[in-house]
């Protein structure tokens, strides 16, 4: 039934019911009160485990996920394009000590946890692991603050901040995590290799910064003469795939070039395009990221194998992790500014998101020794954990935030 003699025409089935399904899942998680990417991930888990054959297939199927890949390269395109180079590194004294904190912490309880919980784990699987735990999802918390009315508050501020710093973080170690399994697969990891590695990651990011600075401006002024439509979006995805391509020629994950190609795009590049009646990059790339990145989050939960929860090691797994994700937030608490609510900081840096299943995907991707460095049980305790964080947030920051944001509003008013 399910077999074609085209396969253009077995992927446009996947995508077609990927979509629906999506669509579907994002719409009663949005009635919930949850955020989209939530009912995405719910919905590929259901669809991955449903006793269909042509279902189960396409967990490992090769075209899908290199459609699901591109759709993460959209995705950290947009996540840069949303913030700017200026942005990061303004965030501030107390959102960096917050940053730091929990990432420090985070990845110190990841570890312990990992190496508890995994009995094959060796220092590269729980390095892994734990740095897999370390980043926020900023989205979550900033959607949190905007429908509380609190993101004027020395809260919101700090987690914001700390937020997008964490996140940048965390893309770092993804890039060389990423790399050193691949040298240690070739066992050249080493001391020597892993400063290499870090200079290279710094390289690039120094790379952005000189691009953003000095010729992206030129090239989209130069741009602008060309009269076709698209020209805007065309030159904007040239950036994001030229710079993951950038980004694995060096070693590095392609996400982390996407990323960097979205911050040295800040609005003033869409200016001239604007002005004479176009849409700014970060509309025109709405359209694409509304189908692609979808597929990614489904096919991240469709990966997920619920059989792997009949065996009582991944639940312990799912439980060690999900107390050290929590714990080691919790050190932001400490890191946090005088005279704010400690707590509220630290739930805001409490979910997990984006980088966290790009870990995940990219630990089942990377073998070594022949075998995947994450296997079913390990990957599906990892976006378990990001489900369960993600669910978690929004009501307990809603509640700990409400008192603030009428207090804010308060004192607003008897100014």
């Amino acid at each position: 039934m399910w077999s074609t003699s085209d396969p253009v025409s077995r992927l446009g089935l996947a995508i077609a019911i990927i979509l629906v399904a999506a669509k579907v899942g994002a719409d009663l998680a949005s009635r919930l009160g949850q955020p989209s990417v939530l009912g995405e991930l719910v919905v590929g888990v259901v669809l991955g485990n449903l006793p269909v054959a042509f279902l189960r297939e396409l967990r490992t199927d090769q075209q899908l996920d290199v459609l699901a890949r591109i759709g993460l390269l959209v995705l950290l395109f947009e996540v840069g394009l949303e913030l700017t180079l200026r942005e990061v590194m303004q965030v501030g004294v107390a959102s960096a000590r917050v940053a730091i904190a929990g990432f420090l912490g985070t990845l110190a309880c990841g570890w312990m946890a990992a190496r508890l919980a995994i009995p094959r784990s060796g220092p590269l699987l729980a390095l892994f692991v734990a740095a897999a735990l370390t980043a926020t999802s900023i989205g979550i918390s900033a959607r949190v603050l905007k429908d509380t009315g609190a993101t004027r508050t020395t809260e919101a501020r700090t987690i914001l901040g700390a937020a997008v710093l964490d996140d940048v973080l965390g893309l770092v170690i993804l890039a060389l995590m990423s790399s050193a399994v691949v040298d240690a697969a070739a066992h050249r990891i080493g001391v020597w290799s892993v400063a290499r590695l870090a200079i290279e990651t710094l390289a690039l990011l120094a790379l952005a910064l000189v691009v953003g600075v000095r010729v992206s401006p030129w090239i989209f002024r130069a741009s602008v003469r060309l009269r076709a439509e698209g020209v805007l979006l065309a030159i904007g995805l040239s950036f994001c795939f030229l710079f993951a391509w950038a980004a694995d020629v060096i070693g590095l994950a392609p996400i982390v070039g996407a990323l960097a190609a979205g911050l040295i795009l800040e609005d003033s590049h869409s200016y001239p395009f604007v002005r004479r009646g176009e849409r700014s990059l970060g509309e025109s790339m709405a359209p694409i990221s509304w189908w692609l990145v979808p597929i990614f989050f489904v096919v991240t939960g469709m990966r997920a194998d619920l059989r792997a929860f009949g065996d009582p090691g991944t639940l312990l797994l799912i439980a060690a992790l999900t107390a050290a994700a929590v714990l080691g937030k919790l050190a932001c608490a400490a890191a946090a500014p005088r005279g704010s609510d400690r707590l509220a900081v630290a739930l805001g840096m409490m979910p997990r998101g984006e980088v966290s299943l790009a870990f995940a995907n990219l630990g089942a991707s990377l073998h070594v020794r022949g075998q995947p460095l994450l296997d079913t049980r390990e990957y599906s305790a990892l976006v378990t954990v990001v489900l369960l964080t993600t669910l978690a947030t929004p009501p307990a920051l809603r509640a700990r935030l409400r008192p603030i944001g009428h207090g804010a509003r308060s004192q607003s008013d008897a100014r």
